[in-house]
């Protein structure tokens, strides 16, 4: 089930590539989903939640180097498990863990994804 509304919680601890997001809200995002943080540098860094803390809080794992994340920073919960690109598009291809085309020859033609 994907979710409608916008669920933003902020950074609270930065542990290598763990970090702690608390939901003031309290709705947390379930285990899998992924969490949009925007970075200085305008790339953006993708987590995954791995464990529900308690006290409105999830434990995730980063995709990206945390080089350059501060706490505060705002996280967006996207409301689906992390998705890569499948298909005939994608063979002889190369992307990075989260699904990102990396070899230089444009984005994938079709929007076929699976978890």
């Amino acid at each position: 089930m994907v979710k409608t509304n916008i669920n933003k919680g902020y950074v609270t601890q930065i542990i290598g590539p763990v970090l702690d997001i608390e939901f003031p809200d309290g709705n947390l995002p379930p285990i899998y989903s992924a969490i949009k943080i925007e970075t200085a540098d305008g790339q953006g860094n993708v987590v995954e939640v791995q464990q529900l803390l308690g006290d409105n809080k999830v434990r995730a794992v980063s995709m990206r180097s945390t080089d350059g994340l501060r706490r505060g920073v705002e996280a967006v919960d996207l409301g689906a498990p992390i998705s890569v690109p499948v298909g005939t598009p994608t063979l002889g291809r190369i992307f990075n863990v989260i699904g990102e085309p990396v070899d230089e020859q444009g984005d994938v033609k079709k929007n076929i994804k699976t978890k």
